[in-house]
């Protein structure tokens, strides 16, 4: 891990633009404990919607947007979640002569950062969509009611997945996923939603295995990554997608999205973000 992150310390808030502040993480260390070489086993994007961007007109005056980021996950490297947000607040005192100028720049910078080409889309607050939920059986009923299912795990146990014998298409969500960064110990929680074409799974065991991320220190792109490999191991899908939202902290929610075959992100803000 970079000893230089700054992850867990404190950090003064720089106002004037300063791409130097920019920290990556190397995929291939947290890829290297799932088995997974440089033949990824899914494709997908990190999806960071940044809410506290904010620069100067030329004349002075404050502008503000809201921020898309697209990362492809083939990218030699992710961006280091606090070091974008230092990124990003040190435009708020430097003028720009128009948004365009500050998405391309950003965009550059992040595609040095990551080593791969970043989509960066602004849109202004009112133009956001309107919040939804996944569209698909939510586990968490499982968590209420005489047949409610028996928790008592609460670090990563793939052997909670479970096979029923049968096999057709399955699509599950929860909102009851909890992961612990593995700098800070801080909580990160979301919602996420996994479907696919393979060995059915036992959904009590499924969301016995989520929830058993509750004291898991992973960062999300790796968690994501984890939860495929072993939903894969178990169900030996011909189609798998896991899409995941977690919330925003720091201004910042990061959705990690990977699926086999290779599809794009739906566009969807849960209303918990």
């Amino acid at each position: 891990m970079n000893e230089d992150l700054p992850l867990g310390r404190r950090t003064p808030y720089p106002a004037r633009y300063d791409p130097a502040l920019l920290r990556s993480i190397p995929r291939t260390a947290a890829r290297g404990e799932l088995g997974i070489g440089e033949r990824l086993p899914f494709a997908g994007e990190d999806v960071w919607n940044c809410y506290e961007l904010s620069w100067l007109a030329p004349n002075g005056m404050p502008r503000i947007g809201v921020l898309r980021l697209r990362v492809p996950c083939a990218s030699p490297a992710l961006v280091e979640s606090k070091s974008l947000k230092l990124y990003l607040n040190s435009f708020a005192q430097s003028p720009f002569d128009a948004g365009e100028a500050v998405v391309s720049t950003i965009a550059a910078d992040l595609a040095k950062t990551t080593g791969a080409s970043v989509a960066a889309t602004l849109a202004a607050p009112d133009e956001l969509a309107a919040p939804g939920d996944f569209r698909s059986f939510c586990l968490d009923e499982l968590a209420e009611g005489a047949q409610q299912a028996r928790i008592h795990r609460y670090r990563r146990d793939p052997t909670l997945l479970k096979p029923t014998g049968e096999t057709g298409a399955d699509a599950v969500h929860t909102h009851l996923l909890r992961t612990v960064c593995p700098i800070t110990g801080q909580p990160d929680w979301g919602a996420i939603r996994i479907a696919w074409r393979g060995r059915l799974l036992d959904r009590a065991g499924l969301l016995a295995y989520l929830v058993s991320y509750r004291e898991t220190a992973h960062f999300h792109e790796h968690a994501v990554e984890q939860i495929f490999v072993d939903v894969a191991n178990a169900a030996q899908p011909s189609e798998l997608t896991v899409d995941s939202r977690f919330l925003r902290r720091g201004g910042i929610d990061i959705n990690p999205f990977r699926a086999m075959p290779p599809r794009a992100a739906p566009e969807l803000r849960l209303h918990r973000q």
